[in-house]
């Protein structure tokens, strides 16, 4: 007879970075947010969230690499860990460790991937055998783009981030990520949006094709491509749309702000072009700049096995 492999103690989950290729801001909820339509994609710019199970204690300790971000019950991981035991009701204790190397408040969805990663890790290490949905569940109470990390790498975004529809998107690209080393305030950038437009653009119809579609060429995308925010941002902030210039003027297919900003991405075909645009940015000191192909599968995981007695 063969013993089943037992499960292991500690798990390490990668979590990518994401940019929005299409970001419509529509009309304002009952609820006072808006209701917002996206295609999102991560690419392999990847914190790691590395958990171990501790049962000889029932509190959690969480370290981090990154000074700046709280390693306590207001760190996204620490938040995602306590709702994973309580809905799983599980007391056990949990050493986790968040290594950054995603820029933070910067459009690019590092502290959500964290979450997501977080609840994929305890899913596998408690053998909660959760479907994604069932993960989304528990994502959405954390952050609007929660939800979408766990049916990445490429989906449709609706509502407040809770309807996620995933879609294949044929072809790998390279990604140039350009942060200019300041943030743009979410609830500012919204804010700055409803007051310099008049009205709400309904979705064009090649946007409304590309809604009814599970599979979408790089093409399409690149014909739908928008993000609403551009205007009021790039507005108060000249240095984002030069960054965009600058890397149209290298041959990116898209090149858009992500999320509300600040890191402005650029879309290559191949990655010799994309690190002809790396090199533009090397002498800004105060950028941070980095190269990734887009992710084609979920996130990932290696785990280790069980501590021996």
């Amino acid at each position: 007879m063969i013993n089943p492999q037992p499960s292991p103690s500690d798990i390490t989950v990668f979590a990518p970075a994401k940019i929005n290729v299409i970001l419509r801001i529509l009309g304002r909820r009952p609820d006072g947010f808006h209701n917002l339509w996206s295609i999102m994609q991560t690419v392999a710019l990847e914190d790691e969230v590395e958990i171990r199970l501790r049962a000889d204690r029932q509190d959690i300790q969480l370290r981090c690499d990154a000074t700046q971000l709280a390693a306590d019950q207001s760190n996204l991981v620490y938040r995602a860990a306590t709702v994973v035991l309580a809905r799983a009701q599980q007391s056990i204790g949990l050493d986790i460790e968040l290594r950054k190397r995603i820029p933070m408040g910067a459009g690019l969805g590092g502290g959500s991937s964290d979450a997501a990663a977080t609840i994929i890790g305890l899913s596998h290490l408690l053998q909660l055998e959760w479907s994604p949905t069932q993960m989304a569940d528990v994502g959405q109470l954390l952050g609007s783009d929660v939800p979408f990390f766990l049916f990445a790498p490429s989906a449709f975004v609706a509502g407040r981030g809770e309807t996620v529809r995933p879609v294949v998107v044929d072809g790998v690209r390279w990604v140039v990520l350009v942060n200019p080393g300041f943030g743009v305030n979410t609830k500012w950038a919204y804010q700055e949006l409803a007051a310099t437009r008049t009205a709400v653009t309904p979705l064009s119809l090649v946007q409304r094709e590309l809604d009814r579609q599970l599979r979408v060429s790089w093409a399409q995308l690149i014909a739908a491509a928008e993000n609403d925010f551009e205007a009021p941002v790039f507005a108060a902030h000249g240095k984002l749309r030069e960054i965009k210039r600058t890397l149209q003027a290298c041959g990116a297919e898209i090149t858009l702000l992500s999320g509300s900003g600040a890191t402005v991405f650029g879309v290559f075909a191949d990655e010799a072009r994309a690190r002809q645009a790396q090199a533009q940015f090397v002498n800004e000191n105060l950028m941070n700049v980095f190269l990734a192909p887009t992710c084609s599968g979920p996130l990932g995981w290696r785990s280790g096995l069980p501590d021996k007695p």
